[in-house]
């Protein structure tokens, strides 16, 4: 009777670690399967954003506030125009240099005005074209009309056509420059608000 007992006991035993072994198996191909969907889905979502990358978000504008003989002229006219069209602004184009005195004197006459500034940076993209020895820009610049002085405004619109040259001599008073001259300047160039 022992031995009966035994051999139900070991059969028994026998059963048990069979349906312990097939649980785990199932659980881990559970696993298993539930790790490569997820991996899957991972890299399907990866896929969707390496795709959104393709799709640039437009980076954010810099204005180009620095005479740089180094820069890429043209691609700035281009850059401050198309983020004039997003903006509904016009482009400033001040052409000048290091060098330049005067357009040293123009950038202090706007921190010390902020009014002007802040009228200025509502209404406009600003865009410094580098002339200089090491760069004069004569490809970007013989599409304007010829320079007298420096520094020089142009006003584009948001197509990047011309509207108007302003001499800045007729703007300066003393050493500096004439506030009512320059805010009416702006004002007569900056783009009409709808409304």
């Amino acid at each position: 009777m022992k031995g009966n007992i035994m051999k139900h006991l070991f059969q028994a035993i026998g059963i048990i670690a069979v349906c312990l072994i097939l649980s785990f198996t199932v659980a881990a191909q559970r696993r298993s399967s539930s790790r490569s969907s997820r991996h899957k889905a991972t890299q399907r979502k990866s896929t969707h954003a390496k795709q959104n990358l393709a799709v640039k978000p437009p980076a954010e504008y810099v204005p180009v506030l620095k005479y740089d003989p180094a820069r890429n002229a043209d691609q700035d006219i281009l850059d401050g125009v198309a983020e004039a069209k997003r903006t509904g602004k016009r482009v400033l184009l001040e052409v000048g240099g290091q060098w330049c005195i005067w357009c040293h004197i123009m950038d202090e006459y706007f921190e010390k005005h902020p009014d002007l500034l802040a009228f200025r940076e509502k209404n406009f993209v600003m865009v410094k074209i580098n002339f200089s020895d090491e760069n004069k820009n004569e490809q970007v610049l013989s599409r304007y009309p010829k320079v007298a002085g420096y520094p020089h405004i142009f006003v584009l619109d948001t197509d990047g056509k011309l509207l108007h040259s302003e001499d800045t001599g007729q703007l300066e008073e003393g050493r500096g420059y004439n506030l009512d001259k320059f805010m009416a300047f702006l004002k007569e160039w900056a783009p009409e608000k709808q409304g």
